[in-house]
């Protein structure tokens, strides 16, 4: 049945036409593909903190990974220990302390690096004193998930603000949510491996949906080639068996 000229002549025209869909679907996928924004930010300009975050509020996008500077203060006392921090390669224990702006928000900072629980206990000592009001500069980065620590049984693994907030000794009227990544580390301590947050392509996913249809209209117009040939080749069965006749 599927080698008779009409059918022939049927599934070329198929061919064609879902060679047709085939080749739009491959536009669609170009299309969005050269259309996909490539979302930039100027990450490594220092900007001041307060234009670009405001207290009490999420890390969006846009501010995530931003180098920033702010004028604050650090707190005596509410210095801790975030332990399995990877550093160039190595693991070892971040010191993290409180800072709170001229305007009284508070902000968590990771002021450095140590191999060492025992180094990092010393370069946290040396820094619970506090410090008067100076600039800091470092990186902008969205608050860990704190259900990631093993509390239970006393491991801090995560820079979790919502926990810290609760575990500072001076309670905070306004608190960032996101913590700094000091640029420059405190005395004793190393410099917290940073990088450049990468670039986010945004593709443009209507045309990829409408690539993935017209890839599936070509493959219904090579099955509905299919279906009536066999639908033919079945009545022309039927008509056969009809016909035979009757012993």
């Amino acid at each position: 049945m599927a080698r008779r000229p009409r059918w022939i002549g049927a599934l070329l025209l198929a061919l064609a036409i879902a060679g047709g869909f085939a080749a739009l679907g491959q536009w669609q996928l170009g299309r969005a593909v050269a259309t996909a924004t490539v979302v930039t930010y100027p990450t490594e300009t220092v900007t001041p903190l307060a234009s670009l975050a405001t207290p009490q509020s999420v890390v969006t996008d846009r501010v995530a990974g931003q180098m920033v500077s702010v004028t604050a203060r650090r707190v005596p006392g509410d210095l801790y220990l975030v332990s399995n921090r990877v550093n160039y390669g190595k693991t070892g224990y971040w010191v993290v302390g409180h800072a709170v702006t001229g305007d009284g928000v508070s902000l968590a900072v990771a002021y450095g690096w140590a191999p060492t629980r025992a180094a990092a206990t010393d370069a946290a000592s040396a820094l619970a004193g506090g410090a008067p009001s100076t600039l800091l500069i470092g990186r902008y980065m969205p608050t860990e998930p704190p259900d990631q620590a093993d509390f239970e049984h006393g491991v801090r693994s995560v820079l979790s603000v919502a926990a810290l907030v609760n575990e500072w000794r001076t309670v905070p009227t306004a608190v960032y949510g996101g913590y700094l990544v000091s640029k420059t580390p405190a005395p004793g301590l190393s410099a917290i491996y940073s990088p450049k947050p990468s670039n986010d392509v945004s593709l443009n996913w209507l045309n990829v949906f409408y690539s993935i249809e017209w890839v599936a209209f070509a493959g219904f117009a090579v099955y509905l080639w299919y279906r009536l040939v066999k639908d033919a080749w079945e009545r022309e069965q039927d008509q056969l068996t009809e016909a035979a006749p009757v012993n």
